[in-house]
């Protein structure tokens, strides 16, 4: 018996380690958020005034305890064996939720179980030893540690719409037993058998079951069950293991069961209590509230002037032509680069000049070249770096092949924004000119064809954004630019 308590403190001992350990530990105590072994970033230190939930109450209650599997018991089976006989009980314990669905108790019980042929409070018939017509009753005390499943909150179907007024509870502990245990026959009633508590053969277990409803959020009413093994076979009042009454049965403990209804009284500050709450039913519940939320989202809140399907917030061309492709900017695509808008454009694959509506000249490639000046559109910077980008070398690489099929030279030209000092932007605007200068001739261009100038801040794409204007990024961004002239 000793062995199968010990198996049963360790299994309630499991579901502890299980639902009160968070598998990620925070190994930084001193810092939050710690995403590297928190695995989250929404991370705070657990604190009282952080919880949500009350997770303390207290319970008590009363009921009646029968003794059903000894050699005296309480409920008889046939008229021969005497009268049914009920005894009193009643506990008081303190309940500490540590997740949702597990909690701990620590918890006193007190009562008298009334056993055998008669009560003790009457008469014994003639010959009562001697028929094995005794009465008995045992006045016990016991302090037990139980553990605390809500299989409500671990069953509950998150779909479920129904008031979360009821729950199943199901509790497992040991504790230290104390009684006194008295036999009353013919002769009289005397003690039979006195257990002390605290000491090893006062061991003993429970577990059973209880259904809770809620009353308020302060209030709960359960009615309880537990089957208490004693591991005893003198509970019942039938003296030494060797005596004639405890040879009824072979059984080496005498156990009883306990009904009660009791009430618990949520303690703390908050609404609620842990243990009348679903977290995927929350979870669930947020889901719905941000899907019905959906339709107020507001896109565009600045609008769509130009009407190209790009808002306003991020379009880099407010004005782009209607009808104009674009891409995801808002500016309008020129697939040939050369200068005209593919709406425009009527070779828009093949550069061209503006004048002939993007198509080649008649007299390109044979060494005249029509127009003053020719700017690829494109070429940006990021904020004080010359490095060419990435999104830079198509267009360049389309400057090579046309560069090339013209007998003509150009200048490159460097631009900047107008943040900076004059004298800044003038060198890094040469830097830029140079760079593109160099890439160029790197990529198969004659180093006589081209030169390199830089203009600073005076060469801006869009003037508006003196120092004193509050320019939009998109148009700092396009004032950093390298554009070709025709010498």
């Amino acid at each position: 018996m000793k062995s199968k308590l010990s198996i049963l403190s360790l299994a309630i001992a499991l579901p502890t380690c299980l639902f009160a350990q968070d598998s990620l530990q925070v190994m930084n105590n001193t810092q939050y958020p710690n995403t590297f072994s928190s695995g989250s970033a929404d991370v705070q230190p657990f604190t009282n005034s952080s919880k949500r939930f009350n997770d303390w109450s207290i319970s008590f209650g009363a009921g009646v305890p029968l003794v059903q599997s000894a050699d005296l018991n309480s409920i008889k089976t046939s008229d021969r064996s005497g009268k049914d006989l009920f005894g009193y009980s009643a506990y008081v314990s303190i309940d500490k939720a540590i997740t949702h669905a597990f909690g701990l108790k620590l918890q006193y019980d007190r009562g008298e179980t009334r056993q055998g042929y008669f009560n003790t409070k009457d008469a014994a018939p003639a010959n009562a030893a001697a028929n094995m017509q005794v009465g008995a009753r045992t006045q016990y005390d016991a302090i037990s540690i139980l553990g605390d499943i809500n299989f409500s909150n671990l069953l509950r179907r998150v779909d479920n719409k129904s008031p979360f007024r009821w729950a199943l509870h199901g509790y497992a502990g040991i504790g230290t037993l104390a009684y006194r245990a008295y036999l009353k026959d013919e002769m009289g009633q005397r003690l039979t058998r006195e257990i002390k508590p605290f000491k090893f053969g006062s061991l003993f277990g429970q577990a059973g079951a209880g259904l809770k409803y809620k009353i308020s959020n302060r209030l709960d009413l359960e009615g309880r069950v537990m089957y208490v093994v004693t591991t005893d076979d003198s509970f019942d009042g039938g003296g030494s293991q060797n005596s004639a009454i405890n040879r009824i049965n072979n059984k080496s403990s005498d156990n009883f069961i306990n009904t009660t209804l009791g009430l618990t009284v949520n303690l703390g500050k908050h609404e609620s209590h842990l243990m009348w709450h679903d977290p995927l039913q929350e979870a669930y519940y947020k889901i719905n509230v941000l899907e019905s939320k959906i339709t107020d989202v507001v896109v565009c809140k600045n609008g769509d002037a130009d009407n190209d399907g790009v808002c306003d917030d991020w379009d880099r061309q407010l004005d782009t032509p209607a009808g104009a492709r674009v891409d995801g900017s808002g500016v309008a695509l020129d697939v040939d680069l050369d200068g005209v808008i593919d709406l425009y454009d009527k070779c828009v694959t093949v550069p061209g000049s503006v004048e002939n509506n993007g198509c080649p000249d008649q007299t390109q490639g044979q060494g005249a070249v029509a127009e003053t000046e020719t700017k690829l559109e494109g070429i940006e910077f990021d904020l004080n770096s010359d490095r060419i980008l990435p999104s830079n070398t198509p267009i360049l690489n389309n400057a090579v092949s046309y560069i090339n099929s013209s007998d003509g030279s150009y200048t490159v030209v460097g631009a900047t924004d107008t943040r900076g000092t004059e004298a800044y932007n003038k060198m890094l605007s040469e830097r830029r000119a140079n760079n593109v200068k160099n890439y160029l001739i790197q990529n198969g261009v004659q180093s006589g064809k081209l030169g390199a100038q830089g203009n600073g801040k005076t060469d801006l794409k869009y003037p508006e954004c003196d120092p004193a204007s509050k320019c939009p990024e998109w148009k700092n961004r396009a004032n950093r630019r390298v554009y070709f002239k025709a010498k």
